[in-house]
């Protein structure tokens, strides 16, 4: 051990040596990889028969063919609507919206129906749409109706359930009806101090080129990870859950349409893909399914941080429990008309 003569008075001496060798070993990404490595080779034999059980192969085939589906539909659905936040600028909608704010609610929810976007995406849009002055029940019609009711979300829908054409129908008219309805109800009961515009939008002051793949990036992981949970989900309860349960639940109406609705809101699902999720979930009633694919786009847990993050939380719980109520209450009466 070498000591200094310059230490200060009073002080000990002070190392000037290398560090002893147990500060030195650290935990880092390399190791803890290769530690997890040799534990998956010591433990294969176990590993192996676990995968081989009948209860295993069942929940990777409904984990693997949702994941597989939906991908596509997520992939595109990012891309478009990174392309739309980016590339149209938010002074287009503002043109486009009648001056009135009781047409502006309609035309903005349809509005929804030809420009693709995710919940991810839609959320900013507004946030611009209103820091440029567009009344705020637009721009919160648009928020809600565009995740739900673009081009890619009913081609998804379409997809997943092959040969009903009815439930695209009812799920177009179900998200654009809840839409409106917010946008009106905003209009005749929000106040100006329960919402908090945006300072300035997410990409400012970055290219267009970088805005864009910064958009595509984020979302892509974002909206990928629940995606792997939503499947997972779905595929634990295909496999894990006894029968019999998933029969009670699903042979109570109302508990079937509370049981997805709140499950839409815990798996946080892009709606590119919730469609997907939704038709797995065999043993339950085509309202329940479309309470799910309404209730999902509209609030789950992401959304509520983000539109807090985006308008302030006395917005955000206001706002989300009566979409949540609004979008049940909506599903339900359009699923016994339609389906």
């Amino acid at each position: 051990m070498a000591i200094t003569d310059d230490a200060p008075p009073g002080a000990g001496p002070r190392r000037t040596g290398p560090p002893p060798d147990h500060l030195g070993r650290r935990l880092n990404s390399p190791l803890v990889l290769t530690l997890a490595l040799l534990l998956a080779v010591l433990a294969q034999s176990p590993i192996r028969g676990l995968l081989g059980t009948p209860a295993m192969q069942s929940w990777m085939t409904v984990f693997v063919a949702v994941t597989v589906q939906a991908l596509p539909f997520l992939v595109l659905g990012v891309l478009l609507s990174a392309a739309i936040a980016v590339f149209v600028p938010a002074s287009f909608f503002a043109r486009a919206l009648p001056r009135r704010p009781a047409l502006a609610v309609p035309v903005a929810g349809l509005a929804g129906a030809v420009l693709p976007g995710c919940e991810c995406a839609s959320v900013p849009v507004a946030g611009a749409l209103v820091r440029r002055g567009v009344t705020p029940a637009a721009a919160l019609a648009f928020l809600l109706s565009a995740p739900a009711v673009n081009p890619v979300v009913l081609t998804a829908t379409a997809v997943a359930f092959p040969g009903q054409p009815e439930m695209v129908l009812a799920r177009f008219l179900a998200s654009l009806l809840v839409a409106c309805a917010m946008g009106w109800l905003w209009q005749r009961l929000g106040r100006a101090d329960w919402l908090r515009p945006p300072a300035h939008g997410t990409h400012e002051g970055a290219t267009k080129g970088e805005a864009f793949w910064g958009a595509v990036r984020h979302d892509v992981m974002h909206a990928g990870g629940f995606l792997v949970l939503g499947a997972a989900a779905a595929a634990t309860l295909k496999a894990a859950v006894p029968a019999d349960w998933l029969r009670a639940a699903a042979g109570s109406p109302l508990v079937s349409v509370l049981a997805l609705a709140a499950l839409a809101v815990l798996l946080s699902l892009c709606s590119e893909a919730d469609a997907f999720v939704a038709a797995s979930l065999t043993a339950f009633s085509p309202t329940a399914k479309l309470v799910f694919l309404v209730v999902g786009p509209m609030i789950d847990l992401k959304l509520f941080a983000m539109q807090a993050g985006t308008f302030g939380r006395a917005f955000a719980l206001r706002f989300a429990p009566a979409t949540f109520a609004l979008a049940v209450t909506g599903a339900v009466l359009t699923g016994a008309v339609l389906l």
